[in-house]
């Protein structure tokens, strides 16, 4: 649920059931209605202060700040985001050879070749994190990442970046190979909740 609609959802959940009871505690937003429909929702960017539905909608029409890296091995995409807006962004594809069926010495000079060619791809990625994130890595509140998981592992193992590892991290999963429209995609995901429902 993105956070922009997250305040119409709870009007409509609380039209569907009366007499909600709402909490926060551990920084998940919960749910019992007298109907027995219980509803669970982690809060992102921890904040001990808020205490009712309204604190949580607020808490995320912050304009928070986010770096999203997606990698693999034929491309990656990069972007600075502050609230909706999209302030910086890079995207970018390395040719990397597909697998091969040969066997032998022809086999392991192509897997060489692979490997070189995703080092390569690995490392343009790497550039443009620590060009675009790292000099605002102390106002980052959260890096969402996504794509190849060892991609993305080799990315953030190159030394300059390393800061960068100690800011919130979020996994957005396996997504495709990046580009403008799958970027999108993950700032969407990363800038959303994940509600639980359980309905008796």
């Amino acid at each position: 649920m993105p956070f922009e609609r997250l305040s119409g959802w709870l009007v409509r959940f609380e039209a569907r059931h009366q007499g909600t009871q709402w909490s926060v505690a551990e920084g998940t937003l919960c749910a019992l209605s007298p109907d027995g429909t219980a509803v669970s929702m982690e809060i992102p960017f921890e904040d001990a202060a808020l205490r009712t539905p309204a604190d949580v909608i607020a808490h995320l029409e912050h304009p928070w700040r986010l770096g999203v890296v997606l990698v693999r091995r034929g491309g990656f995409a990069v972007a600075y985001v502050v609230g909706t807006a999209v302030v910086d962004a890079k995207t970018g594809r390395r040719h990397v050879q597909g697998k091969t069926k040969a066997g032998g010495w022809s086999q392991q000079r192509f897997a060489n070749r692979r490997d070189n060619q995703a080092r390569v791809a690995f490392e343009a990625a790497a550039g443009y994190v620590e060009q675009l994130l790292l000099p605002r890595r102390s106002t980052l509140d959260l890096i969402a990442s996504g794509g190849d998981r060892r991609a993305v592992d080799t990315v953030f193992a190159e030394p300059a970046l390393r800061p960068l590892t100690t800011r919130p991290q979020r996994w957005l999963g396996g997504l495709p190979d990046p580009k403008r429209s799958v970027l999108d995609q993950a700032i969407d995901r990363a800038r959303s909740v994940t509600i639980r429902i359980i309905d008796p």
